[in-house]
Order: structure tokens, then C-alpha cells, then sequence
């Protein structure tokens, strides 16, 4: 099944699929730089996400409620600048704003352990730096959902996302167990240090890309409100998109409450250290490694609606065994259970990431990708912070096991929508 799109023709889909060797995009210089640049901020990103939350818990005594507040801070700016942003990303060059991007988060993260280093870090600036980041990364996702169709072919749509989910899923595999070493041996700030430095690579690798962009030219702009109201109604009137952005905001909103409380559980409720926490959060990311890796498989095996399904109703409900950590189950049982669960919500974000670059035109992408993040990322804050007071009123391991329950319910969305008939997603035509 496809769809027709009236309008003009988008730029950046006419590139034609070179041959390749066995090596695939990897012959693609441009697309080699994109990789090594997301792969190294990747591993920042996931040695800071584990630091900044230790820094949190052990070096500031946050409270439950505190980390849902710290993790709602670097979401909300979805709330307050997604869908102006996508309208901003679609006039300007989508590879200078990730530069701008790079920059700034190099600036924030690393404001923390100087901070840290001259005695005066507290909470409230490490919840402000969670904010302005979030506002930065706002930018630079839509910019990057934006920007792959430009250096890719629809074809190899699929190939780029499994090669870039599975470099970020193999980054959450080394960074929190980096992060955990790093805070036994030198303090959890010093892991913010190297999330900051990550951020100069990506701007170096970037730098070296070569892509054609043709941002319109100031004439040919219209309001700002009107060309976001074009992204917001292209998304609500579509049922395929309406239907990912639904079950977007429900996933989301489970995965970061539980994401909210799993330091607390695991260091409060099971007896951690953080050597062993990043340990933990090492194996579990192994699952979204895998995911990453079997998803083009899963696609081609069932096709991408159906895996997608057979991904979040048969493989993420294994997330239910979390709770039993501890108690009924030994913890590497539930830890290898939980990495399972990951591995069907990677593989499903690369099928549906796959989806929006081939089936939304790209002179709307950056609009319509902002408007159903904005939906679905929207959720984030509202989870952690739901999370957070589940955390502080119930404790946190009561508090997996309603946010798994919302988890399943996500994944009911899907069966519920004109999904369930198809074998595969949409492609525009």
C-alpha cells in the first residue's frame, strides 16, 4: 500500500542507490562520518545519562521525586519548542543547526564537573543544564531525522537505521558500565566530563559531511504558524501516523517512569554500588544492540507492520520480570529479561524510524517528525515525573510494575489501529 502526495517535489529523493560491495554504506564516506560522530556522542551520551543520575542519587542525595524532575527537565522543551523547532529545522540547513547543536551540549554537560571541581554543583543547576540540553537536542534530533533521506537512498533506509541504532544500543552496551568504573575510581562528574567531550567529535565529524541541502529561500516562506499547522495536520489526519504518535506517547510515558526510579531500585531496593549498577544497565543494553541487529531480519521475515507488532506484543511485555529482581528472581534473570524487553523497543524504533524517512515527504519531514515527537516525547516529562511521585508514594519497585502495565497497554494501541491488517508499513509513491 502506498500514498500519493500532491505538492512539490521533495528535495533530496531523487538520490539514486550506488552499487556496492559488501560493504553496503559503509562505502559512503558521508554516511561513515555520520556513524563515527553519533557512535562517539553516543557513548557520551550514555556514560553522562548514568553519571549525571549518580551524580544525582550519591553526590547530591536526590530524592525519587527529584530524579523524576531532573528527568522531566531534559523532555520538556518537546513540550514548550517541538513543533516551532520542526518549522525552523525545515527553512534552515539541517547540518549547520546539528553543528550549532554539538557546540552548546559541549558547553552545558561540561559546565558540570567544572562546577563540581570549584565545590559550588548543586541540583538546581544540574536539573537547568538538563533543560537547556534538552532544548539543544530537540533541535538536533529533528535536524538528524531530517537530514538522513538527504545522504541516503529510500532503499537503504532500513540498513542506515539498524547501522546507527545498533552503534547507539552497542554505545548503552560500554557506557554505563564505563560510567560505573569511572565513578568508582575518579567520582560520578568525571563521566559528565567525557559526555561533554564526546559532543566536540561529533562536531568534528559532521563538519566533514558532504550533502546537497536546499533549505527554501526567505521568499518562499510562509508564517511560522502556518507552516507548523501544516506538520500538525499532517499528522492528524493521517491514520498510520496518528496511530505511531498515540502509541509513542504511551511507551514513552512507561519507559521513563520506570526509567525515573531503576537507579533508586537498583541501588535503594536491590543493594547496588555503582560499579554494579552500570553493570546492570550494561547487560540490559545488550538487548538493544540485538534489536537493533535483528530488525532488518524481523522486517523482511514478517514485514515491517507485523514486526513491529510481533516487536512490542510478544517481545517487550518480558519487561513484567523486572520487579521480581531481588526477590523471586535472581537479578541477572531479571536483568537479562528486561535487556529482552529493550531488544523489541529498539528493533520496533528502527522499523517505524525507517518508516517516517521513506513515507512523510522531505520538504515536511522536519514538521511532521517535530509534530509527532512533540506528542510522543511530550510524554517523557509527564512520566518521570509520574514515575518520580509513584517512587516516593509506593517505592519504586510498585512503581515498574504499574508503568510495565502502561507499557502493554501501548502495545494494544498498535492491534487496535489499521496496522493489524498490513504486512507492511506504507511507502510514499
Amino acid at each position: 500500500m502506498s500514498r500519493a502526495y500532491a505538492g512539490p517535489a521533495a528535495p533530496g529523493r531523487e538520490k539514486e542507490r550506488p552499487a556496492r560491495g559488501r560493504l553496503g554504506l559503509w562505502s559512503e564516506r558521508s554516511f561513515r562520518r555520520l556513524w563515527l560522530g553519533e557512535t562517539t556522542s553516543g557513548l557520551g551520551t550514555a556514560v553522562g545519562h548514568v553519571s549525571l543520575s549518580l551524580v544525582a542519587v550519591v553526590t547530591l542525595h536526590a530524592s525519587p521525586l527529584m530524579m523524576g524532575v531532573l528527568t522531566a527537565a531534559a523532555w520538556t522543551p518537546w513540550l514548550l519548542i517541538g513543533l516551532p523547532a520542526g518549522a525552523w529545522v525545515d527553512r534552515w540547513p539541517r547540518r549547520r543547526t546539528m553543528l550549532v547543536c554539538d557546540l552548546a551540549l559541549l558547553v552545558l554537560f561540561g559546565s558540570v564537573p567544572v562546577a563540581a571541581w570549584l565545590g559550588v554543583l548543586t541540583l538546581a543547576q544540574v536539573v537547568l543544564v538538563a533543560l537547556l540540553s534538552g532544548a539543544a537536542k530537540v533541535f538536533f534530533s529533528t535536524a538528524y531525522t531530517a537530514l538522513l533521506p538527504a545522504l541516503v537512498a529510500d532503499d537503504d533506509m532500513l540498513e542506515a537505521n539498524a547501522k546507527l541504532h545498533g552503534a547507539e544500543s552497542a554505545a548503552d552496551v560500554a557506557g554505563p558500565g564505563v560510567a560505573g568504573l569511572v565513578t568508582q575510581a575518579f567520582g560520578a562528574v568525571t563521566g559528565v566530563f567525557l559526555d561533554a567531550a564526546t559532543y566536540l567529535v561529533s562536531a568534528l565529524c559532521l563538519g566533514g559531511i558532504d550533502v546537497r541541502e536546499n533549505p527554501p529561500e526567505p521568499s518562499q516562506r510562509r508564517a511560522l504558524r502556518r507552516e507548523i499547522a501544516e506538520g500538525v495536520r499532517f499528522v492528524a489526519r493521517d491514520p498510520y501516523l496518528r496511530t505511531l504518535a498515540g502509541f509513542g506517547a504511551l511507551a514513552n510515558l512507561a519507559l521513563n517512569g520506570i526509567q525515573a526510579v531503576q537507579t533508586v531500585f537498583l541501588v535503594r531496593d536491590v543493594g547496588l554500588q555503582p560499579g554494579a549498577v552500570g553493570t546492570v544497565f550494561a547487560v540490559v543494553s545488550v538487548g538493544g544492540l540485538a534489536g537493533a541487529a535483528l530488525a532488518g531480519r524481523v522486517a523482511r521475515w514478517f514485514g515491517t507492520a507485523r514486526g513491529l507488532l510481533l516487536c512490542m506484543l510478544v517481545v517487550a511485555p518480558f519487561i513484567f520480570l523486572l520487579p521480581f529482581a531481588g526477590r523471586q528472581l535472581p537479578l541477572m534473570v531479571s536483568a537479562l529479561a528486561w535487556g529482552v524487553a529493550v531488544c523489541g523497543v529498539v528493533a520496533g524504533n528502527v522499523i517505524v524510524a525507517g518508516f517516517y524517512q521513506t513515507y512523510c515527504p522531505s520538504h515536511l519531514l522536519g514538521r511532521v517528525r517535530a509534530s509527532a515527537s512533540t506528542v510522543n516525547y511530550g510524554a517523557i516529562p509527564v512520566g518521570a515525573l509520574l514515575g518520580g511521585w509513584l517512587g516516593g508514594a509506593v517505592g519504586s519497585r510498585p512503581t515498574i510494575w504499574i508503568m510495565s502495565g502502561v507499557l502493554l497497554c501501548a502495545a494494544l494501541v498498535l492491534l487496535a489501529s489499521p496496522l493489524r491488517t498490513l504486512r507492511n508499513l506504507p511507502r510514499m509513491s
